[in-house]
């Protein structure tokens, strides 16, 4: 193995500084490199004990595993002085496996209740610290054990959440079981009594800090008996009696800080406390609305003393406690750690600060108070970054995930505000983030990752993250075993994924993998962890060459797994949506097929649009869209349930989202493909709900429903139940009324298949399979629908245009014709042999307008550009369209729309290829091959993935500003 030191090198603006060199571990270093092997058990005991203390504890296991002498030094007592449980479940079995490690454990810190009945069978007698959080379900019973078994208890924290079981009785078992307490604080008790307190000034005589915070009753007579006390916060707790607090409190001889952030306490209190106790220095009053009501509080009103809130300059107040102004500015915490000459006293007043400050911003953060803009970015962002660089390691993911809270404006729609997240990158916040991601301490690790995800929300904080290093960094911590850590990391590469400059980084970084190794990793019990793992690749499956390596990473079966199995709403969501953005790729990749032949995975799909949460429905329905696109799959579709799945699904939809209603419709135009599933989705009750969509206000449900109903309308039978529900005024309405072309294109299209004389036969029997028909107006249906297709293809007709192209038989004149007609998109639309052969027919029908009509759609489908125009051209030669062309050109009872049309199609299928040329001779008797230069270059197609399909979507995670503490 070859070790290597090197001379570090670093930036400072353009020059090069350069950090110290050590020549004797060079050399040693060069002697080992000379040896070529290096025999690590040799390393002294103390290097290795060095080496395993900056390890986690799972890495420490791991590499004390590999040889004897490693295995003992791994048990060094040494190495067990803390533990940090909070990512694993502690049952009894775990525990007694552990507790020959925790002889000397000191510090100790867990979450739930199931790892507090757990910690008394670790049998560490010379615990001094535990911190637990999510403790709801904690007993008096199990606080009371774990008092009697830990004598040597000095510090007792229990929070940020609400201990709604524990009373009063367990404070008195604390009291009299650990008379070493120096240390209490404890959260959201309902009731704290006189007994109890009376029984911590009774025994414990070294109580020096007290949190009852966000109680609903404290005894305050009682609680200012505990003369020992110096450091007392009371923050959040109501029914507080502020008559007796200023009486009683300002006695207490110790006192020298309090906090009563998010209280009601009076102004009168205030300077009662702040003028009449000889000790108290600083009074933390942050989000106190009484006191912000009132102009007459002021910082500078109380000299000598302290008085911080959401008011005041707080890190200006801070400051004036050192003597040395050069620990002024922003950076006052900072200045203080780094202090050579220590003060005791002032040591511990900073160290609760530190604390207080972190408990305080974060829960402001989690209230998300309305004006409070100029605070956060004033004072707030540039504190929490200053918490964040604090020795206790508490303080530091408060801090973290503080950051990530504050810039949440808004939770359902991942909304976040983007001043906020700017001020905290322009304050160099970050850097200090991925540093702390970097840290072994998994807790760090996590609450890091999670403020990087929320900021990385903001475009321009993403493109910083990534240009640190980020998506490295977030990369290696999706791989972590820790399932908190690897749950937040997949949240910021989901966020980060967003950004189309982020996808190849994510991939080149193996992020596709790793996101891919969560969901086998996790695949039960870590709901949170599988849905950001699934957002993250359903946005980079968005990607072509991104869908691909999800693809090769096993993605497909791992999103079909979850989508099978997984009952949590938000997994299944983001499953499907990535399922959907797989399959929509079209040629481009084979994975479209490759989801459909996955075992189980359309069942699983048409099982998910019976979901009762609408998300689901919709990236259900879209990725049962997508996939219809491949034959193989449609027809497995439909065998699955899916005709009626969808069916249901559009009749449940009308009050839906536009979402849910455009890709409910876009499914069953892409099912309808087949004459065998529209016929079964006409039977199956599908128009109905279909027409009813079609009158939706949104735009983007016009052209799904109009595609479905297009499609058929093929059918007669169809057509006839499409009039019969009343069908024709909605198309009708669409036709003239839509904001997209398109949905006015397929509106018109769909009319002209209903009355080309195909439906009348059919007319005569009945839709219904008993042979009995609605009672309808055909006639007056048929004249309704043709007075407005009429109409649409005039919309797309410039008189001066048109007579300029009869005249003359000059390119240039079709030129502009063609670009006055075209419709952009409905170059995407694929039609078969027999749609084209029925527009070609529809040029011998009687109507004129059904003439003007087909003509208009045959030469959408055949302009220069569109993406399947060569495609229909061969098919309309098939269909011996030429004939049928030359004959509505000629044709003295023809409309001239029709004359003009059919005059440009010849020109076009010049441009197609040189086999097509001998056609537009056939048809026009002239070469036009020579004479085309008026015409402009094709267009290249809009880079839609798949015909008419739903385009891949890259959504962000809502940011998530849960806390762990």
């Amino acid at each position: 193995m070859n070790r290597r030191v090197r001379r570090k090198v670093t930036r400072k603006g353009k020059e090069k500084l350069i950090l110290p060199s050590y020549p004797e571990i060079e050399s040693e270093i060069a002697d080992l490199d000379n040896k070529q092997t290096v025999d690590w058990t040799s390393l002294p005991d103390d290097t290795v004990l060095q080496l395993f203390s900056c390890l986690n504890y799972r890495d420490r296991a791991n590499l004390s595993s590999t040889c004897r002498t490693w295995r003992v030094l791994g048990l060094s007592s040494c190495l067990w002085t803390s533990f940090d449980l909070r990512a694993h479940k502690i049952d009894a079995a775990m525990a007694a496996s552990l507790a020959s490690r925790c002889k000397n454990l000191h510090k100790l810190r867990f979450r739930g209740a199931e790892s507090a009945d757990a910690i008394i069978l670790l049998l560490a007698k010379n615990l001094r610290e535990i911190s637990g959080d999510y403790c709801r379900k904690i007993t008096d019973a199990t606080l009371s054990a774990i008092a009697a078994r830990h004598e040597a208890l000095e510090s007792l924290q229990l929070g940020p959440d609400f201990c709604e079981r524990i009373s009063s009785d367990a404070i008195k078992a604390i009291a009299i079981c650990c008379p070493k307490l120096k240390r209490l604080r404890l959260s959201g008790i309902r009731d704290v009594n006189a007994e109890a307190l009376n029984a911590l000034s009774k025994h414990c005589p070294n109580l020096l800090d007290i949190g009852f915070i966000d109680c609903l009753n404290v005894d305050e007579m009682a609680l200012g008996n505990i003369a020992s006390v110096r450091f007392l916060s009371v923050a959040g707790t109501s029914n507080m009696k502020w008559g007796a607090v200023s009486h009683q409190w300002h006695k207490l001889p110790s006192l020298v800080c309090l906090d009563v952030s998010r209280t009601d306490i009076s102004p009168v209190t205030v300077s009662r406390l702040m003028s009449s106790s000889q000790s108290l220095r600083i009074l933390c009053a942050f989000s106190c609305s009484v006191l912000e009501e009132d102009a007459g509080v002021t910082a500078s009103k109380y000299k000598g003393k302290l008085l911080l809130a959401l008011f005041t300059d707080v890190v200006k107040e801070i400051a004036s406690l050192f003597v040395d102004t050069t620990t002024q500015g922003e950076n006052m915490l900072l200045g203080w750690r780094m202090l050579k000459n220590k003060n005791k006293s002032l040591d511990e007043i900073m160290t609760w600060l530190e604390w207080i400050l972190s408990h305080n911003l974060l829960r402001i953060a989690e209230s998300n108070q309305h004006g409070l803009d100029n605070f956060w970015l004033d004072q707030g962002a540039a504190l929490l970054l200053s918490l964040m660089q604090s020795s206790q390691e508490d303080v530091q993911e408060r801090a973290a995930t503080g950051l990530a809270t504050f810039v949440v404006i808004d939770d359902e729609n991942a909304s976040i505000d983007s001043g906020r997240a700017e001020e905290v990158m322009r304050r160099g916040g970050i850097c200090l983030l991925l540093n702390l991601a970097k840290s072994w301490r998994e807790g760090l690790q996590s609450e890091a990752a999670k403020a990087i995800a929320n900021l990385s929300v903001n475009a321009n904080v993403a493109k910083a993250v990534a240009e640190e290093g980020g998506i490295d960094i977030l990369a290696g911590l999706a791989r972590s075993m820790n399932r908190l850590v690897a749950e937040e990391a997949a949240g910021g590469l989901w966020n980060l994924s967003v950004g189309e400059e982020h996808k190849g980084a994510i991939a080149e970084a193996g992020g596709v993998r790793a996101l891919v190794d969560l969901i086998f990793k996790w695949s039960s019990g870590g709901d949170g962890v599988l849905e950001r793992a699934a957002g993250a690749l359903a946005n980079l499956a968005a990607d072509d060459r991104c869908s691909t390596e999800v693809a090769l990473a096993g993605g497909v079966h791992a999103l079909v797994m979850l989508a099978r199995n997984c009952k949590f709403e938000g997994v299944q969501e983001q499953a499907a949506r990535a399922l959907a953005n797989l399959a929509a790729h079209g040629d481009s990749n084979t994975n479209n097929s490759a989801v459909g032949q996955e075992a189980g995975a359309l069942e699983a799909l048409v099982q998910l649009t019976h979901s009762p949460h609408e998300g689901v429905r919709q990236e259900a329905a879209g990725a049962l869209w997508n996939l219809s696109f491949d034959d193989r799959n449609r027809e497995a579709i439909a065998a699955a349930g899916g005709v009626e799945a969808l069916v249901a699904l559009a009749q449940s939809c009308s009050n839906a989202s536009p979402g849910l209603q455009e890709r409910a419709a876009g499914a069953l135009w892409g099912l309808s493909v087949s004459e065998a599933n529209s016929i079964a989705i006409g039977q199956q009750g599908g128009v109905a709900p279909l027409i009813a969509l079609a009158r939706s206000d949104a735009e983007d449900v016009h052209e799904t429903a109009a595609g479905a109903l297009w499609n058929l309308a093929f059918n007669p039978g169809n057509a006839l139940r499409i009039v019969e529900e009343g069908g024709v005024p909605a198309l009708v309405h669409l036709c003239y009324a839509s904001v997209s072309k398109m949905a006015r294109f397929m509106a018109a299209l769909a009319l002209a298949y209903m009355f080309d004389g195909r439906m009348d036969e059919c007319a005569l029997l009945g839709s219904s399979s008993e042979g009995i028909s609605k009672s309808v107006s055909l006639d007056g249906a048929r004249r309704m629908a043709l007075k407005n297709i009429e109409a649409f293809v005039q919309t797309f007709s410039d008189p001066q245009a048109f007579a300029s192209a009869a005249a003359s038989s000059a390119p240039a004149a079709l030129v502009q014709v063609t670009e006055r007609a075209r419709i952009q998109e409905a170059g995407h639309l694929r039609c078969s042999g027999a749609e084209i052969g029925r527009f070609v027919a529809m040029l011998r029908n009687p109507s004129p307008t059904l003439k003007a009509c087909a003509a208009f759609a045959l030469l959408q489908f055949t302009i220069p550009g569109g993406r399947h125009a060569l495609h229909h051209a061969s098919l309309m030669q098939n269909a011996g369209a030429s004939r049928a062309l030359r004959a509505a050109a000629a044709a003295a009872t023809a409309p001239l729309q029709a004359k003009i049309f059919s005059r440009i199609f010849s020109l076009n299928s010049v441009l197609f290829s040189s086999s097509f040329a001998s056609f537009a001779v056939e048809f026009t008797g002239s070469d036009f091959t020579q004479s085309s230069a008026g015409y402009p270059d094709p267009a290249f197609p809009f880079d839609f993935l798949a015909d008419s399909r739903e385009e891949p979507r890259e959504i962000g995670r809502p940011p998530n500003p849960d806390v762990i503490a």
